[in-house]
């Protein structure tokens, strides 16, 4: 088994089990955490699913709990959301943006 497999990673087809993704930090350029990946919104294509977007923080775990978190906390909680691109998961135990985060979209 090499380094990538015991990764998540199938190098034959470019897959990376979620498994590996979930609840680890996102960086940024600088080094810095953004927060915690937290959720994948996925697409139905022609080889299976693929991922479309990342979320990315506390509103990210929400999404996935199915929590209504405005009725939890009173308030909207804020999620990054990352497109399949803007998101460097060569290694999913580090993952990394490839864009500022204020190219991420907020909901």
């Amino acid at each position: 088994m090499s380094a990538n497999t015991a990764a998540g990673v199938d190098e034959g087809r470019h897959e990376v089990r979620v498994g590996c993704l979930l609840g680890r930090r996102v960086l940024a350029a600088n080094n810095r955490s953004i927060g915690r990946l937290e959720e994948f919104r996925v697409e139905k294509r022609a080889g299976g699913w693929v991922v479309s977007e990342y979320l990315i923080g506390v509103g990210g775990l929400a999404e996935r709990l199915g929590v209504g978190v405005k009725l939890l906390f009173g308030r909207r909680v804020g999620v990054r959301v990352a497109r399949w691109d803007q998101l460097d998961i060569s290694d999913p135990y580090h993952p990394r943006l490839t864009c500022t985060v204020d190219e991420l979209t907020e909901e």
